[in-house]
């Protein structure tokens, strides 16, 4: 039946000699709307496992603080849903409606020699180079690696990072995966991210590929910033959905391990999937990160020293 009206219609509007404009497509809108059904149904379908597991407990008391806390959690899911669509909306309001897809071009980015030789100030990736930071009980450790990992095409750099609680106890290990293109703009690819409870690896969620189950990579650093910039860092929905935008050129800071007056690149960085956990990162020209302030918080995560290949 719903055939033989959208046909009836359709022949209606051409008898009439009218032509019907093409539907715009809001590619970001409607990912949006995709992702808040993703993760209602996510949702429910954890909260049922949460009910399958309770009813397998004899004792009632024990069994009904179960089953309640499964309806508790399933509520706040629901909430985070919609504040993660909302979040989506008004990244896509400052993005634009058209899909994103990036066109990689193997030929359009240099290899990470070169990369090294001429690198982005604010994101030079030299091999053995090491940034320590300190902040709200961790250590965090990135160091540019000598290694290469080839995605979609592209010579990536890797770089570890890795941090320690205050035992010294490996939390999270990562990989990330960068390149550089002619103009010193870097974009990331991916990275393989493992977190880890008293040395058992637990998780490795937030891991993500470029070219892999529809992701796309992202750029972390333009080549010359400039204040109003909003992009993508990374792109997969449910998973790695990171974007920026730059709020200063001329920002300055101080922490342990140098600062910046009036030539840091100020970002806020921030994520649909992370409701609340806003940052603002300091960029200080050939040096790179130096600061990390949680928004929520005030928490700082402090470049406590560099070290950089002879």
């Amino acid at each position: 039946m719903r055939a033989m009206i959208v046909t009836t219609v359709a022949t209606a509007v051409l008898v009439a000699g009218v032509v019907a404009a093409k539907p715009v497509h809001n590619a970001c809108d409607a990912t949006a709307k995709a992702g808040v059904l993703a993760c209602n149904d996510a949702g429910k379908n954890a909260f049922w496992l949460a009910v399958g597991t309770c009813k397998n407990i004899s004792d009632d008391a024990t069994r009904k603080q179960c089953l309640d806390d499964a309806k508790s959690t399933a509520k706040e899911v629901k909430g985070d849903c919609s504040d993660q669509g909302h979040a989506r909306h008004d990244l896509s309001t400052a993005l634009g409606e058209t899909p994103y897809e990036p066109v990689i071009n193997p030929g359009d980015f240099v290899s990470p020699a070169e990369g090294a030789a001429h690198p982005n100030p604010y994101f030079p990736l030299v091999p053995g180079t090491v940034w320590v930071y300190k902040g709200g009980g961790e250590t965090d450790t990135v160091t540019i690696t000598d290694q290469t990992k080839e995605i979609r095409g592209v010579s990536t750099r890797v770089v570890a990072d890795t941090v320690t609680n205050d035992s010294d106890v490996v939390t999270e290990d990562t990989e990330d995966y960068f390149a550089q293109q002619p103009d010193g703009t870097v974009w990331y690819f991916g990275e393989l991210s493992k977190e880890f409870d008293n040395g058992d690896l637990v998780s490795l969620e937030g891991s993500w590929q470029a070219g892999r189950d529809g992701a796309q990579p992202g750029i972390i650093m333009k080549a010359a910033p400039m204040v109003g910039d909003v992009y993508r860092q990374e792109f997969l929905l449910g998973v790695a959905e990171d974007a920026a935008e730059v709020v200063s050129t001329t920002a300055s800071e101080s922490v342990p391990g140098g600062s910046c007056s009036g030539d840091c690149v100020e970002t806020h960085e921030f994520s649909p999937l992370d409701i609340g956990g806003d940052e603002n990162k300091f960029y200080k020209p050939g040096v790179g990160v130096i600061l990390e302030v949680d928004i929520e918080t005030g928490s700082r995560l402090e470049l406590q020293s560099v070290t950089t290949p002879p």
